[in-house]
């Protein structure tokens, strides 16, 4: 039966809403990988929005899960925060900063504290709190 690319589409997005039994279910068993849409996470203050936009599948211990990367908006601007994947939301410090933990394999790491004008992630050292 030859499918057309709308409706091939179309079953992709069903299968990943419904993990592996329904993948078995619909006779294949392929691991479909499609990035979750944006989402806003946090605002703040002078109209700044942090959102988790991009996306990785990850293993770790406890099994699968998504680590998000993290996008500062504001005034049309948008910056990537680069190499941070997150797995829970960061945390507003002040008007300039927010804190992230760094996540690798489904657990959390380190932190890092974001400026929001530049994306620019810095660790923060041990014993270091919000």
């Amino acid at each position: 039966m030859r499918w057309s690319r709308a409706w091939q589409t179309a079953l992709a997005a069903l299968l990943a809403c419904g993990g592996p039994e329904a993948r078995k279910a619909a006779g294949t068993d392929s691991v479909v990988s499609l990035r979750p849409p944006d989402s806003l996470v946090l605002t703040g203050p002078a109209e700044v929005e942090i959102w988790f936009t991009l996306a990785r599948s990850a293993t770790g211990a406890g099994g699968r899960c998504v680590e998000r990367g993290l996008e500062i908006r504001r005034e049309g601007r948008r910056v990537q925060v680069p190499l941070l994947y997150t797995g829970s939301p960061p945390v507003l410090l002040n008007d300039s900063t927010m804190q992230a933990t760094l996540w690798t394999h489904c657990a959390p790491g380190d932190h890092y504290r974001v400026d929001l004008r530049s994306g620019h992630p810095t660790r923060v050292r041990s014993g270091a709190t919000p």
